[in-house]
């Protein structure tokens, strides 16, 4: 190990060591006013009330900024965004920075890497969609994402639509499984699309569902892995088929048994899907579901707070299945606008939402994190063979398409395999090999110590230690830094024998093994 620097990490302010109350000096909390309240706080205030619980108060604007940013575009914000954020004075700024972030094209490579992770997109084994189909149902993924299709379309195109994988991208939903008999296609449609585990289910329960996925079928062509899926055409005879409520269905041989319950999904009142994909997205940005886990819906298994779930469904469906209204609507609550520093530390303040939940940084973002900070590439692996799959440095990790591409990085830091489409195949837990890697990693000493990035930043602010200090925090931790943090590095950097060169990297170092530089708060 190099020479470290553990008395100026000590003293950078890592979350797990700050207490339930404010401090002076404390870059997290912010005042009271300006975060207004929306109709889905209300259930959370009144449950923490039954319970006791104080809620923690508004994040402050250095914390929301970064936090936003990486919800939302899985991307640190640009240190010039942050001061331009932190100096406009607009009651609204939240709102139009969280608006103008939903247009960013980064939206669509984020979102698109955890729709890509629920829907199995990978080329290799168990999976098997093969590149051409990999790239064709990656890029229809983040069109819809872009486009903001109603997701009740999106969720109707991927159960019903019939062709080829190239050529009508939606048929690799019925690929992209492991099993392909009825059982194992039942399994897939009700984790993606209602939460919920078939195997949960009772034996008569799952075995009348799964004919409704009996008549899909799948034929080879001369094109190298081309595969045409459709609904069989042979059917000669009626379906009896049963609904996950326990009506009955009748299907004739000439009807798709697919649409027959897309119609029942998708129809209005039915609580399913809308339930489904509102607990998924608050799950992404408030770090665990209403339901939990969220995508084990099931009886036995209720909601924290159901009067929440139930606004949460309502408004989504009111605003007729628009993805980014969802968005707007949980960003701009002040349930999520809420301060990382719990002040109740009993188990309840997490599941009823009291403060915002730290955790770690998904492996994709954490990477380009790095890059970003340091000016340096990833080194990715393919073991398709066929074609080989050559994945430049510069690329970014979010925007990978295919879960067969990937790197020792991503894969130390909990990337899923994506083979089952749960939710919990991506591992956020930390671990002794991951702070290990951080703390003694040869590469990330040379992504540092290479580094035009932080060299540049060093020349210009050689004669303003201060200013230096202030632009690494905003590089690295997205907020300015304390008074107590100035000093303790003006103090370091009086360290006998230390050039400045030593002092920079001393303090990446210290900064990028934080926990508020690896988690989310």
């Amino acid at each position: 190990m190099k020479r470290w620097t553990f008395a100026v990490l000590a003293v950078l302010l890592p979350l797990g060591t700050m207490g339930a109350q404010p401090r002076a000096g404390n870059p997290f909390e912010g005042p009271a006013a300006g975060v207004a309240t929306h109709p889905i706080d209300s259930p959370v205030r009144a449950a923490c009330r039954r319970r006791g619980i104080e809620p923690a108060p508004p994040c402050s604007d250095q914390v929301f900024v970064r936090r936003v940013f990486l919800d939302v575009i899985g991307t640190l914000p640009d240190p010039a965004e942050v001061t331009a954020f932190l100096a406009d004075r607009r009651s609204s700024k939240r709102e139009a920075l969280i608006d103008a972030l939903l247009e960013r094209p980064e939206y669509a490579d984020y979102q698109s890497l955890k729709w890509c992770d629920i829907l199995r997109v990978k080329a290799e084994f168990p999976i098997n969609l093969w590149p051409n189909a990999v790239q064709a149902y990656h890029r229809w993924i983040r069109d819809f994402l872009r486009e903001n299709r109603p997701l009740d379309r999106v969720a109707r195109d991927l159960l019903t639509r019939s062709g080829s994988n190239f050529r009508e991208p939606p048929v690799n939903f019925w690929r992209g499984v492991q099993s392909r008999d009825p059982q194992g296609l039942a399994q897939a449609v009700a984790l993606t699309f209602m939460g919920s585990r078939v195997e949960t289910w009772p034996a008569e329960m799952r075995n009348g569902f799964a004919p409704f996925f009996s008549r899909v079928a799948f034929k080879r062509t001369l094109e190298w892995k081309e595969e045409i899926v459709f609904a069989n055409p042979a059917a000669t005879e009626f379906l009896t088929a049963t609904f996950p409520d326990g009506q009955v269905a009748r299907i004739a041989p000439d009807e798709d048994p697919r649409a027959v319950f897309a119609d029942w999904l998708l129809a209005p009142g039915n609580p399913w899907f809308a339930r489904n994909i509102v607990n998924r997205v608050w799950a992404w940005l408030l770090g665990r579901g209403v339901i939990h886990e969220p995508d084990d819906i099931r009886p036995d298994n209720p909601p924290s707070i159901p009067e929440l779930l139930g606004n949460l469904e309502k408004e989504f469906v009111a605003a007729r299945y628009d993805l980014k209204a969802l968005f707007r609507l949980i960003l701009n609550s002040a349930t999520y606008q809420q301060s990382p520093v719990p002040r109740d530390r009993r188990p309840e303040s997490e599941t009823l939402f009291a403060h915002y939940i730290v955790r770690q940084l998904d492996a994709e973002v954490l990477i380009d994190a790095l890059c970003k900070i340091t000016g340096s590439g990833e080194t990715y692996s393919s073991p398709i063979p066929e074609p080989f799959t050559y994945i430049p440095e510069e690329e970014r990790s979010i925007v990978l398409s295919d879960g067969s591409i990937t790197s020792s990085f991503l894969e130390l830091f909990g990337r899923p395999g994506r083979d089952t489409g749960l939710e919990s195949e991506r591992s956020l837990k930390p671990t002794e090999a991951q702070r290990r890697f951080l703390l003694n990693s040869t590469d990330v000493q040379g992504r540092i110590d290479r580094s035009v990035n932080l060299r540049r930043l060093g020349l210009a602010a050689r004669s303003n230690p201060r200013e230096f200090v202030r632009q690494l925090y905003l590089l690295v931790l997205s907020r300015e830094p304390t008074t107590e943090e100035i000093a303790v590095v003006e103090k370091y950097a009086r360290t006998p024998g230390l050039s400045p060169g030593q002092v920079l990297s001393d303090l990446v170092w210290a900064l990028v093994n934080t926990k508020e530089f690896l988690f989310r708060h």
